[in-house]
């Protein structure tokens, strides 16, 4: 089976979940970061997904979040619907409800128990026909996926396009799975981003970051432009952050809804609980980097 490589290249964000006072998703809060980052030059956009707090909203809430972004970007980049679901029965209604309102590009997350379990979850979703399905590798404590299994989906699927690594380590991994598919998988690296400088060395497509749209994009630009140490250079100052943000999924969210806040995009920091604690001295650190973070992009949109 011969395949063309997805042409999907560069910052992908990833969109938190804004919510108001109420506890209700504030959709004029999420189009204006949508609209930011389009002015950022991002490639496309991943809603809902895990930063998303995914399994805390309800299925009408993930429909109304990925309406809105389709609406919102229009043909100006990809936008892509995280399926996510542990239940195979709810996985197909998410999906089948994402293609009816005009979804064609869709990430599956599916649980781990073995592998036959795994490859029919999978081959059940496929059948439902997505354009295109980005799968996730997901493991925040090992190697993930075995190769074998990804190039045999990948072989037989013809939808099967992108592949978001996200395991301990993902260097290696990015390599091994290029070389594997003849560079045909559209590659996109998500957690291990303070790692992202390697993973474009390895020839990773894409990036699946969260926030920090203009400094993501300035890396990716630098570094596809040959400018690798201004590429460096700017990526080596928010390193710092990332080691703060990246504790923990849960800190990460708590910390970019932050970011998002005080740039004032989202009108509240606001989380969905249960979640860890986000104390008074994680607020401190965390209006530290963000000031970084306002003086970096207000420098780069000076450019």
């Amino acid at each position: 089976m011969k395949k063309q490589l997805f042409p999907l290249k560069g910052i992908v964000t990833v969109l938190n979940t804004p919510f108001t006072k109420d506890d209700t998703i504030d959709l004029k809060a999420l189009k204006q970061n949508v609209n930011e980052a389009l002015q950022a030059g991002v490639a496309g956009f991943l809603v809902p997904a895990m930063a998303s707090e995914v399994y805390k909203l309800s299925e009408t809430e993930r429909l109304n979040m990925l309406n809105a972004v389709l609406e919102t970007v229009g043909d100006k980049a990809i936008v892509i619907g995280g399926a996510g679901e542990t239940d195979l029965l709810k996985s197909k209604k998410i999906l089948r409800s994402y293609i009816d309102i005009g979804c064609e590009n869709v990430l599956f997350q599916i649980p781990f128990k073995n592998e036959e379990q795994y490859k029919n979850h999978f081959m059940e979703l496929a059948l439902l026909d997505p354009k295109m399905i980005m799968l996730q590798d997901w493991d925040t404590s090992g190697y993930g996926l075995e190769d074998e299994l990804i190039y045999d989906l990948f072989e037989n699927v013809e939808a099967f396009r992108c592949l978001k690594i996200e395991t301990v380590p993902a260097g290696v991994k990015y390599s091994r799975i290029l070389e594997l598919t003849g560079g045909k998988l559209n590659i996109s690296g998500g957690w291990a981003v303070s790692q992202m400088i390697e993973g474009l060395q390895r020839g990773v497509h894409a990036f699946m970051p969260t926030g920090m749209h203009y400094i993501y994009t300035s890396i990716y630009s630098l570094f596809e432009e040959g400018k690798m140490e201004k590429a460096e250079s700017l990526f080596q100052k928010i390193l710092p952050i990332l080691a703060f943000s990246n504790q923990h999924l849960d800190i990460s969210i708590h910390f970019f809804k932050r970011l998002l806040f005080r740039q004032g995009i989202y009108s509240t920091p606001n989380v969905r609980q249960p979640i860890l604690t986000f104390d008074k001295l994680h607020q401190e650190i965390a209006d530290k980097h963000i000031d970084l973070i306002l003086h970096l992009e207000n420098e780069i949109k000076k450019r």
